[in-house]
């Protein structure tokens, strides 16, 4: 049996800045019957491990370090026991909420994760956070973007450490560059593909957010 994509979504609370907001976080885990790899740790680690459902876990791949993204990656480790993996330049929110540890491993751009006879390979996409990655997975026609493109446009920018025009700089040079046919997993709310974003650049861009 080939690849697989499963996809789980856990409710929670995302709190920064003093302010806190009920969300729903995506999980996507790319594997077989046998192995995967998990991208975000939201909210819940039992709903993940029963997703995972017996499977030798790689990896587990943060697209940044936003609470909302990475509050049961500690829980998660203690049952699955795989190395956690994080862009350095989002250390800063990490160490928010886990203040006495740090991730096994450092993510760079370019770096290539093999599972289940697939490659995902890391596109760093600073602007909604400075350590903000997407996961492309050529195989399978598909980008994980995390929190940089959405349905609709790009995540939000409005926080000390993030920054507009580096997020579309990002999604321009980064993600709009793929096969139009790439459909575009998101950390948060439905799907979408390149080619239904890539003409709404300059409206992006006039919005200004």
């Amino acid at each position: 049996m080939g690849a697989r994509i499963d996809h789980l979504v856990t409710s929670g609370s995302f709190s920064l800045d003093g302010g806190t907001w009920e969300v729903d976080n995506n999980v996507w885990i790319v594997g077989d019957d046998s192995e995967c790899i998990v991208i975000d740790a939201p909210h819940n680690a039992d709903a993940i491990v029963e997703e995972i459902n017996g499977r030798q876990v790689r990896a587990i791949l943060l697209t940044h370090g936003h609470d909302d993204h990475i509050r049961a990656v500690g829980d998660l480790f203690d049952a699955v026991r795989a190395p956690i993996y994080l862009h350095p330049a989002d250390r800063m929110l990490w160490d928010t909420v886990y203040s006495d540890s740090a991730p096994a491993r450092e993510i760079a751009d370019g770096d290539t994760f093999n599972i289940a006879g697939v490659t995902l390979q890391a596109i760093h996409t600073p602007g909604h956070s400075p350590g903000s990655v997407c996961f492309y997975l050529p195989d399978a026609g598909t980008l994980f973007s995390g929190d940089t493109l959405f349905r609709g446009g790009p995540g939000a920018t409005g926080r000390s450490y993030s920054d507009f025009p580096t997020i579309i700089d990002s999604i321009r040079d980064r993600l709009l560059t793929l096969p139009a046919g790439t459909v575009v997993r998101t950390g948060h709310g439905d799907s979408t593909s390149i080619g239904e974003e890539a003409p709404h650049l300059q409206e992006w861009i006039a919005r200004g957010h």
